[in-house]
């Protein structure tokens, strides 16, 4: 049924996500360039927003571009190498300074509440201090990195405590040491760390690219690390870009969920990445958001809601419950998200060596990709487990695209027996076979 706001739809689909992100801890990774474009207020409302539907937000912040800024109004030329820049003194004055006017610039927005504003009546307390521990980089390459620094350790104890208690944590990209001593960090390393410290549900970094493309130039939707870091090769070494997918790769195999590259510039990147079943960007994660797997009892239910339209329109035979719980050993399943997206079985007629492929169907929304073929290729590589010699199928709508990929057209002799037996001639389905010699 339409209506006349489309957003109560968007809103009624969220409600999953907003269930099963309460309570979750975010790592949120805000590159300065955001900041210097003005995206500051918008992000910051959708900060707010986060906060207030349950999500514990640690946020660190970039300020590259405005110390650069600082450096240039100061006639300061830094050194650089591998991408960071020689810290020493004099850039070190700007860098702090720079530091705590973003730091109080950010508490200020988060502390916003006046009635004409997105904020009103949001209590957000926003807190930050000597959270993360740091070391100096030291001499690289003949290279006297000065107060340029990495991470030593995030304080878990001390963060875990502050969003314990409600606040927002924000970390600025600097570094204390033992000594007294305050270090220049790159930020996505900062967040980084501080995912993998607390164990985050997610790392979320927020730069200018909406993420990583293919050599076709489509949006990589889903990576692995191992997929995500030979890409590096092709980059700038220590540019954004580089620097946001060895932190994302290292997070995600250091046990972070799932890490998320997203653009500033799309205004509706944060919240889409979040609510939305497809996203927007890029994520990577250890374990596959979708995945072909074999059916479980707990998906009759997916199983159901996916097969009912096609069953209505007639593409296939309807199926119970009970049926299906009976012959869920014979399903495989497309799950995304913990959503079923496709399916396809497998029947055996051992007597005769050859198995029937039955019930393939994608979910509407999903159509046009490659989902069929990975479901028939599953179908087949279980069909040769089983020493089965071919597979037949039966088709009202789709014997097309069977054909176009091995199967031959048949007549119902080629059948065994008991499918002979039990064949529907008022459906007329086709009947195609296909070797797996």
């Amino acid at each position: 049924m339409d209506t006349r706001f489309p957003f109560v739809d968007w809103f009624r689909n969220s409600s999953p996500y907003i269930n099963a992100h309460r309570g979750r801890t975010f790592v949120i990774l805000i590159e300065g360039e955001a900041m210097a474009r003005g995206r500051g207020e918008q992000l910051i409302q959708d900060l707010a927003l986060l906060h207030t539907l349950g999500v514990r937000l640690v946020v660190v912040f970039g300020i590259r571009p405005q110390v650069e800024q600082a450096l240039n109004e100061a006639g300061i030329e830094p050194r650089r190498h591998d991408g960071r820049w020689v810290a020493d003194e004099a850039i070190m004055a700007c860098v702090e300074r720079v530091a705590a006017e973003q730091r109080l610039w950010l508490e200020a927005r988060l502390s916003l509440g006046l009635p004409n504003t997105p904020l009103h009546g949001v209590e957000l307390t926003a807190v930050s201090g000597n959270l993360v521990m740091a070391k100096p980089l030291g001499v690289r390459e003949g290279v006297d990195y000065d107060h340029s620094g990495e991470v030593r350790r995030v304080r878990v104890s001390a963060v875990q405590g502050l969003l314990d208690r409600g606040s927002l944590v924000l970390l600025p990209p600097l570094g204390f040491s033992s000594t007294g001593e305050v270090f220049d960090l790159d930020a996505a390393e900062v967040a980084q760390h501080a995912a993998m410290a607390l164990a985050a549900d997610k790392l979320i970094l927020l730069g200018e690219a909406a993420g990583l493309y293919d050599e076709n130039g489509a949006l990589q939707r889903q990576l692995t690390p191992a997929e995500a870091e030979p890409l590096l090769s092709q980059i700038e070494p220590g540019c954004e870009q580089a620097r946001h997918i060895a932190a994302a790769c290292a997070a995600a195999r250091h046990g972070v969920a799932r890490t998320h590259l997203l653009s500033w510039q799309d205004h509706d990147a944060l919240l889409g990445e979040l609510f939305t079943r497809d996203g927007v960007g890029t994520m990577i994660t250890r374990h596959r958001y979708e995945q072909l797997r074999p059916a479980e009892l707990g998906d009759i239910a997916g199983l159901l809601e996916l097969l009912e339209p096609l069953e209505r329109r007639g593409m296939l035979v309807p199926r119970s419950r009970e049926r299906l719980e009976h012959e869920i050993d014979d399903y495989l399943v497309i799950e995304r998200d913990g959503m079923i997206i496709g399916c396809a079985a497998l029947h055996c007629f051992d007597e005769t060596q050859m198995g029937e492929l039955a019930c393939v169907a994608i979910h509407v929304d999903y159509r046009g990709g490659a989902r069929g073929s990975l479901l028939l290729s599953g179908i087949e590589r279980r069909a040769r487990r089983l020493g089965l010699g071919a597979l037949f199928v039966l088709t009202t709508h789709t014997a097309h695209w069977f054909v176009e990929h091995g199967f031959r057209p048949s007549d119902i002799d080629s059948l065994p027996t008991l499918r002979r037996d039990t064949y529907n001639h008022a459906r007329k389905s086709k009947i195609l076979v296909k070797p797996l010699s």
